[in-house]
């Protein structure tokens, strides 16, 4: 099994490049005829396990996994079974929300059903969804309510807490106020792509996290070419911090880990460049 970076996260060694979900599931942020297509090609148990198969293979044993409801599941088992080893799951669910929850507090019986559920499955970093974690920012107390019990929780059950968040300002948040936390999630990606305020902003919020940073779509759902999204992530985060990644196919998935590693070592790509009769001018003569 080849290496990869890796870093620590609440005391769990997880690579530095993750294994993202969306991808699997037809969650393109693109038009709805593109996710239809996507899911038709990508979406069985067997399809998912060869990526992800690829992925560890080459030390990238990390994967993010919000979809307990999916095949992703199965998927997850079937790899492990043909790798002869268990990958580092993270898991980001969901609770239900009301008006009064960011004063009252969740529904704690769901709360604990939940929990109990993604370690019984073997959770090891357990990070409440971005649709929980946001509504309950308060930038006015500039806290992230409710979210200590949550925190607890997670802690009792054995899993690693942290916070899923599309806000910049729930990470200095949970830093100000000491929240039990041992990671972030935070959309980072060189065009701004869903990020809340500008790039060198979110790149200020990241390298002050207290806590190693879990960024996602580093290629803005497919919108920057993988060269010029992976130089500016490998290049603007800490050597601490994280970055999530998706694809269609175990090929993408080779390539994905080449070219990280090429970065990371600050050596020129040795990918192949796709050829078509438009760049025949630029191949060395015969």
């Amino acid at each position: 099994m080849d290496g990869f970076p890796r870093t620590m996260v609440g005391g769990v060694s997880v690579s530095r490049l993750i294994i993202g979900t969306n991808w699997f599931l037809g969650y393109t942020h693109c038009t709805g005829a593109k996710s239809r297509s996507t899911e038709r090609l990508v979406t069985r148990t067997e399809t998912i396990a060869d990526i992800i198969a690829t992925f560890a293979k080459r030390g990238v044993d990390t994967i993010m996994c919000p979809h307990t409801k999916t095949c992703i599941p199965d998927a997850i088992r079937e790899a492990e079974q043909r790798l002869g080893r268990k990958l580092v799951v993270i898991s980001t669910p969901s609770f239900t929300l009301t008006k009064r929850t960011a004063l009252d507090g969740f529904d704690w019986a769901e709360v604990d059903r939940v929990l109990d559920a993604e370690a019984a499955k073997g959770v090891r970093i357990c990070m409440p969804h971005t649709s929980t974690t946001d509504p309950m920012v308060d930038k006015c107390s500039r806290e992230v309510r409710q979210m200590d019990v949550v925190c607890r929780k997670i802690r009792e059950r054995g899993m690693v807490p942290g916070l899923s968040t599309h806000y910049p300002e729930t990470v200095v948040y949970a830093d100000e106020t000491g929240l039990d936390v041992e990671t972030y999630i935070q959309i980072f990606n060189a065009m701004g792509f869903l990020m809340h305020v500008e790039v060198d902003w979110i790149a200020n919020v990241i390298r002050n996290a207290k806590k190693p940073v879990i960024t996602i779509k580093p290629m803005a759902a497919g919108q920057i070419r993988p060269l010029q999204a992976f130089t500016f992530v490998w290049n603007t985060i800490r050597d601490c911090d994280m970055v999530t990644v998706g694809t269609m196919a175990p090929e993408e998935a080779d390539e994905l880990v080449d070219l990280s590693l090429a970065i990371l070592q600050r050596r020129a790509p040795a990918a192949d460049l796709q050829r078509t009769r438009s760049k025949a001018t630029l191949l060395p003569k015969a």
